[in-house]
C-alpha cells in the first residue's frame, strides 16, 4: 500500500521510474533478439502459408498490445475520474501515442500479410474495421488532449473518451466469432490452449513479452517528461534542475 501511494506522488514516481528504465530497456532488447532469432531461424515453415506467415510474430503481438494499452488507459481514466489521481492521468496521456503506434503497426503488418493470403491489401472485415476504429480512438485522445489548454480539464475529457471507447475491445476480440470474416480465428486462447506448433508459439509469446517491456520502458520515459512539464514550478523540480546544473 505504501509503495502504491509513493507511485501516486509525481516526485517519487519520477525517481522510481528512472530506476526501472534501464532494466526495462535491457530486458526488452534481450527478448527482442531472442524472439526474432526464433521467429526467423527456429520456427518451421507453415505448410499452407509458407514463409510469409512469419509476419505473425510482429502482427499478433502488436495487435495484442493495441488492446492491452487501451485497457490500461481506460483503467487509468477511471482512476483519474474517481480519485483525481495525477499520475493516472499522466499514464493515460503518455500511453496514447505508444498504443497508436502499436495499432498502426498491427494494421500495416496485417495488410502485408493479407495481400498474399487474401489477394488484397485491405477488406472491410469486422476485425480490421474495429482495429482501425481503435486507431481513431487513440488519435482522438491525443488530439483532444492537445486541443484543450487547461490540462486538468483535458485530462478529464480524455478519461471519459477512454472509458467510452473501451466497448470496442470486446468487439475486436470476438469479431471473428460474432461475424463471418476473412480474418482467421484465434490461434492462442487462455481457455483453449494453443493451436500451433510449440516452435511457433514460443517466439510468438517471447515477442509479446518483449513488446510489453518496450511499452513499460517508453511509458516511463514519456511519463517522466510529462511529470517534469506539469511540475516545472514546484520546488523539487527546481532542486532537480539545479542539481544537474551543478
Amino acid at each position: 500500500m505504501r509503495f502504491y501511494h509513493r507511485l501516486a506522488s509525481p516526485r517519487h514516481f519520477y525517481r522510481i521510474a528512472g530506476q526501472w528504465i534501464p532494466w526495462l530497456a535491457g530486458i526488452f532488447f534481450v527478448l527482442l533478439v531472442w524472439g526474432l532469432y526464433e521467429s526467423l531461424f527456429v520456427a518451421p515453415t507453415d505448410y499452407q502459408q509458407g514463409e510469409s506467415y512469419r509476419i505473425i510474430f510482429i502482427h499478433v503481438p502488436a495487435a495484442w498490445m493495441s488492446m492491452f494499452i487501451y485497457f490500461i488507459m481506460a483503467v487509468a481514466g477511471a482512476i483519474n475520474l474517481v480519485w483525481r489521481m495525477k499520475m493516472a492521468e499522466v499514464v493515460l496521456v503518455a500511453s496514447a501515442p505508444i498504443g497508436a503506434a502499436f495499432t498502426f503497426l498491427a494494421l500495416v503488418t496485417g495488410s502485408l500479410w493479407g495481400k498474399p493470403m487474401w489477394g488484397t491489401w485491405w477488406v472491410w472485415d469486422a476485425r480490421l474495421t474495429s482495429e482501425l476504429f481503435l486507431l481513431f480512438l487513440y488519435l482522438g485522445i491525443i488530439a483532444l488532449y492537445g486541443a484543450i489548454e487547461d490540462k486538468r480539464t483535458a485530462g478529464r475529457a480524455v478519461s471519459i473518451l477512454a472509458l467510452v471507447g473501451v466497448v470496442n475491445l470486446p468487439i475486436i476480440h470476438f469479431s471473428v466469432e460474432w461475424w463471418n470474416t476473412l480474418h482467421q480465428g484465434s490461434t492462442v486462447s487462455l481457455m483453449g490452449g494453443a493451436k500451433m506448433d510449440p516452435r511457433m508459439l514460443r517466439p510468438l509469446l517471447v515477442m509479446s513479452f518483449a513488446f510489453k517491456f518496450y511499452y513499460g520502458w517508453v511509458l516511463f520515459l514519456r511519463a517522466r517528461n510529462e511529470v517534469l512539464e506539469r511540475e516545472r514550478n514546484t520546488s523539487w523540480v527546481r532542486e532537480l534542475v539545479e542539481g544537474k546544473a551543478t
